[in-house]
């Protein structure tokens, strides 16, 4: 007992020469000089008020062996005091602060009946759709929508000096400040189990999107673009789509045809398998989504499986532009020859990343080598101004094999940031 008393003595008594001895080094701290410099910090904040501590400072007081350089850094920092803001935080950086959504743009609850209390009100939705299931080579699409809003921590304000061609409307536009509403919904909740639930939950997180109030009067429902997911994504896309507009023509960016007949490309194996990032195409038009001889592919440079699938291509009402024309012709040409074969109808825009080069999107699920720059793909989209955009998506975004300054992410957010410029610009 005796020795367990004085055990306990012995530990309180070395415990108060510890905390003098903390005592005494936090004394001899206060006024070393990084406490001058940085002690500032912890200055209790008065709400609402901005904080200037230029006034009735002290000079630094410096150690002799402090070298002249850092004397020098000293003497600046005591002539421009700094002035901390208020708390609402509006002042400061926000490319890392927050939910990361797309662009900023404010969060709202898409999935919500109209008529629900508190419905949202939006004039261009942003959704994510992370499917992956039905690709044919390398899997990762599902993390595209989280990796491109990633992507898009930079934009979210400001005029761009090469947007649109020389004296186009787009070269003084801000898209984020233009008069439209726009929102990030979030993902749709898609299953990774069953192909059949996940295109559902897709087709009814679309519709759910296209029924809220918009906040524009010449917009009857919100313009929607969708962050893939592989490919197959679009298909639940243009079914949404065509309940409010009819048939579209779909300009379709892709180094792929994605008309391939589904006994071609998975059906051959099993029915189930039929639709997929290959044939979603074909189905759209079997489906009557796509009005017949309307629609173009962008960027095609993949090989065929057989002669068969370009007579099949044409039958799905598609024309197109291979990549090698970007060598012949020049942009205006390109930029004619689609608006010519689209004409005045609903566009439907569906950029798949890998219609860019490997060197500019490495972080997709089916590459192909010779393909476009990300400028020439800018600039074609810049050319689309003044068609009637109602709906788009960018898809195939695959972060696993992305490099590691992330720059497909990166451009993908920048071809959805030129979309936003086409659906905007009056």
């Amino acid at each position: 007992m005796r020795l367990f008393i004085y055990a306990n003595f012995l530990g309180v008594a070395w415990a108060g020469i510890l905390n003098n001895q903390r005592q005494v080094l936090f004394e001899d701290e206060q006024d070393s000089i990084l406490n001058q410099l940085f002690g500032e910090v912890l200055t209790p904040h008065v709400e609402g008020e901005i904080q200037d501590l230029s006034v009735g400072k002290k000079k630094y007081v410096l150690d002799d062996s402090e070298t002249e350089e850092f004397r020098a850094q000293c003497g600046f920092y005591e002539n421009h005091r700094i002035s901390y803001p208020d708390d609402s935080f509006l002042s400061d950086i926000q490319l890392f602060s927050g939910i990361v959504t797309f662009a900023h743009v404010p969060m709202e609850q898409c999935f919500k009946s109209k008529d629900a209390e508190n419905a949202p009100n939006y004039d261009i939705a942003i959704l994510g759709a992370p499917f992956d299931t039905s690709v044919s080579y390398r899997p990762g699409a599902r993390f595209g929508p989280n990796s491109i809003r990633q992507g898009s921590r930079r934009l979210g304000q400001g005029v761009l000096p090469v947007r649109g061609f020389p004296g186009s409307k787009l070269r003084t536009l801000d898209p984020y400040n233009a008069g439209y509403k726009i929102v990030d919904c979030g993902d749709v909740p898609m299953t990774p189990f069953d192909n059949r639930l996940a295109l559902n939950a897709l087709y009814r997180g679309e519709r759910a999107v296209y029924k809220q109030s918009t906040n524009r009067t010449d917009l009857k429902v919100p313009k929607v673009i969708t962050l893939g997911g592989d490919h197959t994504i679009t298909l639940m896309a243009l079914r949404a789509a065509y309940e409010h507009h009819g048939q579209m023509a779909v300009i379709h960016f892709d180094s792929h045809i994605d008309t391939w007949d589904p006994k071609v490309l998975g059906g051959g194996i099993t029915k189930t398998q039929s639709i997929n990032h290959g044939t979603f195409l074909h189905f759209a038009h079997e489906w009557g989504y796509i009005r017949d001889d309307k629609s173009l592919h962008v960027g095609l440079r993949a090989p065929y499986f057989d002669l068969y699938d370009e007579k099949h291509d044409r039958e799905c009402g598609f024309d197109k532009i291979v990549a090698r024309d970007f060598d012949l012709l020049n942009f205006k040409e390109i930029v004619k020859t689609i608006k010519d074969r689209v004409g005045d109808l609903p566009i439907y825009l569906t950029i798949d990343i890998d219609v860019l080069d490997l060197a500019f999107a490495p972080g997709t699920g089916t590459p192909e080598p010779g393909g476009l720059t990300s400028r020439e793909l800018l600039t074609v989209l810049d050319g689309l101004e003044g068609l009637n955009i109602v709906g788009a998506d960018v898809v195939e975004v695959a972060p696993a094999f992305d490099s590691n300054g992330e720059i497909t992410s990166i451009v993908a957010a920048q071809v959805i940031d030129s979309i936003l410029g086409l659906m905007v610009v009056s």
